[in-house]
């Protein structure tokens, strides 16, 4: 060992503290493994070097951090590991250039925004000037929005300076963030689309398609996902009498959107989304199930086949079904309805589309049934939509749910749902409408969708395994409680504002009861506004406890999950070996060293079996008024009969749909379990908005 001389360092704000050496090991350990490195364990070796020649530089003065980090790297280069040094230096330099962003944008003391919350903000959120420089900060945008939202109480003579405040407290604290496209747009000077969820009507006619495409163009250029549903166009081959033609039928059709919406790119901050619907007796629906597996188009549509209670009673009882023309409702063939299903189960377990929505289920909870039937979702799938409504979202951060004494504090969290159900019944106020069939119907009916994210997190601070009746049975609690304070909410605000202007079209109109939002609660993916608050995404389980990240577009760091690394510090099995076993697998299933409680716990994704995927689903489903965003992740080496068996479990669960992903059964996709260092699989890779496994786009729009 090396005498220890140094026993102080210098932090880069002037204050002294005690010198650590684990600190450097685990440093340069995450650097090594992060580099790709044969070995990150030789951490321990490089560390005792930079310490001895720290005993020998600095016997009468304490050393800054930069000098430490000068020595880290000119010993990782004369040990051999050039490479590691050149990442190294590189983190560095942009770690400087993050402390410089903070600084520049302001980032108040309370303000709790991790690296990549500040990579997301910076490039998709923070107001921007003709030349492209920011010129708003974090808390500048917090304020934007909130003050932009509590104009609407104006209107109620309320005060909305009292609102204002409210609302800027719990999104600077990160406990609630609406919707992306409200953090984009509001307070701009337009409100234009505050909303990020849409349904849009395609009518059997050159018109109405094309009335679609230009609303949805519209509507993705200020950042929001439409949802359309194709089963009214006639099947491919139907007759034309107007051109005395053929038809060419909805998949044909979708490409146009699918190509308009490549050029909009949701107006230059994030892509498009679509959600595209068929039912499943459309005569064209063996076309629609394989159109994303066997060609590589409809790159920006997340597919779901209309599932109904007779199709499901036909394949339970091994029987044909008919496929029916939209065109004249007359019967075109019949189907083996096993045969058909199993093409659907093949297909998603080859790509993860077509998912599944069970479209009858959706319309036994419609809130407006006189209205009109529902028969489409946004791109995510977790709200159900009239033709032209739109909806607004939020998301309280279950993280932030437990207080000092491990426990979920109830009383805050009632007083967030509150103020979530204000905030988003005002955003449909000051919100303007691309169209106004959209501003008909969304003031009609007023719905909104309140949701949670950062479940995995509580889960673990209060030691619940993901995969357990615990589990589910805190899922129906969490669930229960937020629809029941969120219609207490809204009820509390029809009081004052008056009820939403279709109640008595609606179940609650029949019931008697006075609501001011047709629907209040949904469970949202989350994708960029769970990196902003910093947890998981929506209802999901952690994706890893491992990963890289790609920090400013340029250096490369190994991660730990946080919660994982501060446990195992207080419980005293931390060690650099137990990062190394991590880093290779994302795991810590299979590590000897890590208690099994722990291990039970840190369950991931793929470690988490499909059934308890959908039981957690189907447990905030019960008490949700729309529906729920859940991926079910499936390892590389499920079967075809696992995805069938997810598919009727979700039925018979009274899930409203459900989309499984298989890891690896994509060319491309955002997080992957093991990256090339040198001979062996490593790691996990991750980049920002990602919600839960599945490689597809419906995790941004809708977060």
């Amino acid at each position: 060992m090396f005498k220890m001389a140094i026993t102080q360092v210098r932090k880069r704000d002037g204050r002294i503290v005690d010198f650590d050496q684990e600190r450097i090991t685990n440093a340069i350990q995450k650097a090594l493994i992060a580099a790709g490195a044969e070995d990150g364990l030789n951490s321990k070796r490089v560390s005792d070097e930079v310490v001895a020649e720290l005993s020998n530089r600095y016997t009468s003065k304490v050393p800054s951090v930069e000098d430490i980090q000068d020595i880290v790297i000119d010993k990782l280069d004369k040990l051999g590991y050039s490479k590691v040094a050149e990442e190294y230096q590189s983190y560095r330099v942009k770690k400087a250039q993050i402390r410089k962003m903070r600084r520049e944008l302001d980032i108040q003391e309370g303000l709790k925004l991790t690296v990549n919350s500040l990579e997301v903000l910076r490039k998709r959120y923070l107001l921007k000037n003709d030349s492209g420089e920011i010129i708003e900060t974090p808390t500048q945008l917090f304020r934007r929005v909130a003050h932009a939202v509590a104009n609407a109480d104006r209107i109620y003579n309320e005060d909305p300076q009292i609102a204002e405040d409210e609302f800027y407290a719990i999104m600077s604290k990160l406990e609630f963030l609406p919707n992306s496209p409200t953090l984009f747009n509001a307070g701009t000077g337009t409100n234009f689309a505050l909303s990020a969820c849409y349904v849009l009507p395609v009518g059997d006619s050159l018109e109405s398609i094309f009335t679609a495409v230009k609303n949805m163009a519209l509507i993705e250029q200020a950042g929001g996902g439409v949802g359309f549903d194709f089963s009214q166009l006639r099947p491919r081959g139907d007759i034309v009498k107007t051109t005395k033609g053929v038809a060419s039928g909805p998949v044909s059709f979708m490409k146009i959107f699918d190509a308009t919406t490549d050029v909009i790119k949701a107006g230059g901050r994030r892509r498009g989304a679509m959600m595209a619907i068929l039912r499943i007796d459309h005569p064209d629906i063996l076309e629609f199930i394989s159109a994303k597996t066997e060609a590589n188009i409809l790159t920006n549509f997340n597919v779901s086949v209309a599932v109904t209670d007779d199709f499901m009673k036909a394949l339970d009882n091994n029987l044909e079904y008919s496929l029916v023309n939209p065109r004249n409702g007359e019967e075109v063939r019949k189907l083996s309805a096993r045969y058909v299903w199993n093409k659907i189960i093949e297909c998603a377990w080859r790509s993860g589309d077509p998912g599944v929505v069970f479209i009858d289920e959706i319309n036994r909870f419609n809130p407006t049934p006189q209205i009109g039937r529902i028969s489409a979702t946004n791109p995510c799938g977790e709200q159900p939509l009239l033709a032209n409504e739109s909806c607004n979202l939020g998301s309280i951060n279950l993280m932030k749910m437990i207080d000092e004494n491990g426990e979920i504090n109830w009383s805050r969290f009632r007083k967030l749902i509150h103020l979530g159900v204000h905030f988003l019944d005002d955003v449909i106020d000051v919100n303007s409408y691309p169209i106004p069939e959209v501003r008909e119907i969304t003031k009609g009916n007023r719905k909104i969708g309140l949701g949670v994210m950062g479940f995995a997190e509580l889960l673990i601070r209060l030691r619940i395994p993901f995969d357990s009746q615990k589990a589910v049975e805190l899922a129906e609690k969490i669930a229960t409680f937020l629809n029941d304070e969120a219609d207490k909410a809204s009820v509390e605000l029809a009081t004052c504002r008056g009820p939403f202007p279709n109640i008595e079209k609606s179940i609650w109109g029949q019931e008697g009861k006075k609501r001011r939002n047709a629907t209040v609660t949904t469970i949202a993916p989350t994708g960029t506004i769970s990196i902003i608050a910093g947890c998981s995404s929506g209802v999901e389980p952690i994706f890893a406890i491992a990963f890289i990240r790609n920090v400013l577009e340029g250096a490369k760091l190994l991660e730990i999950n946080p919660l994982f690394e501060q446990i195992a510090k207080k419980e005293g099995f931390y060690s650099g070996e137990i990062v190394e076993q991590i880093a290779r697998s994302g795991s810590v299933r299979d590590i000897k060293d890590v208690p099994d409680e722990i291990k039970k716990i840190f369950v991931t994704a793929h470690e988490v079996t499909s059934e308890w995927h959908v039981r957690i689903q189907a447990a905030f489903q019960k008490h949700i008024e729309n529906a729920v965003s859940k991926t079910v992740n499936l390892p590389n080496n499920a079967t075809i009969h696992e995805v069938d068996k997810v598919f009727r479990l979700a039925y018979a669960l009274n899930c409203k749909g459900v989309t499984v992903y298989r890891y690896g059964s994509k060319g491309e996709q955002v997080l992957n379990l093991g990256i090339k260092t040198k001979d062996k699989d490593t790691l996990t890779s991750a980049e920002e908005g990602f919600a839960g496994g599945k490689p597809s786009i419906i995790c941004d729009i809708c977060g």
